[in-house]
């Protein structure tokens, strides 16, 4: 038990942010010298290097990637495929894939959060496609059909369909999607991850119980947000 709350505390950082955290470093550092060199102040240079110092942790937060396993047994559970909060529970027409009636979970995420993206479901990934877009403000209803988004289909181990889709907001430019069609998938496994504020829509079955509410804060791989029927 020990170990594993050790497993549990242990933070690494995204292997998305390995090159921008090594290129911003070199670039704040060499910056912050010319220009503390070139501009005629008195501000002591011990100051500047706090500046950019400060600016690159924030960006190493950005990039944290904690060391997650759910606790218990999966069977019929959804978790949150990200950490955030809750800004959709409610019942929609998707007609992209399904041409019915959905219950649809969103998840928002900040600028302050993780950004890595987990599976919420056991089961088979039946495809992966990308879409381009728009880049409205990720929290916004018609940011998950108009933004540049990815979609991922799984089929539980008992035959449901669950949709996971991927929205890049207004300053989230990239989704990576580690999802591969016809692989099999697990909750603690990582789905993707998306760069800056960002979103994440899961579409399920009518006959899904919902377990969260509007606002409620989620911890990716850990909250449960619905079980299926």
């Amino acid at each position: 038990m020990g170990d594993r709350i050790k497993k549990l505390k242990k933070i690494r950082i995204h292997r998305e942010g390995t090159n921008e955290l090594t290129l911003s470093m070199l670039g704040l550092s060499i910056g912050g010298c010319l220009l503390w060199l070139m501009l005629d102040t008195k501000i002591p240079f011990w100051i500047f290097i706090t500046v950019l110092g400060a600016t690159w942790l924030m960006a190493l937060n950005f990039y944290r990637c904690p060391i997650r396993y759910f606790n218990g047994d999966t069977e019929k559970l959804v978790v949150a495929p990200a950490d955030g909060k809750i800004v959709v529970v409610e019942e929609v027409e998707e007609n992209t894939y399904f041409q019915d009636r959905r219950l649809m979970i969103s998840i928002f995420m900040s600028p302050l959060n993780v950004h890595a993206n987990w599976f919420p479901v056991d089961g088979t990934v039946k495809f992966v496609k990308h879409f381009d877009g728009n880049y409205h403000k990720a929290w916004l209803p018609k940011a998950s059909e108009e933004n540049e988004h990815a979609d991922i289909l799984i089929e539980t181990p008992d035959g449901q369909e669950v949709l996971v889709r991927q929205i890049a907001g207004a300053m989230a430019r990239r989704i990576v999607t580690y999802a591969k069609e016809s692989e099999e998938c697990y909750i603690d496994e990582h789905l993707g991850f998306i760069k800056l504020g960002s979103r994440v829509d899961v579409f399920l079955p009518l006959t899904t119980k919902p377990c969260v509410t509007m606002h409620q804060p989620t911890i990716g791989d850990q909250t449960v947000i619905a079980k299926l029927h």
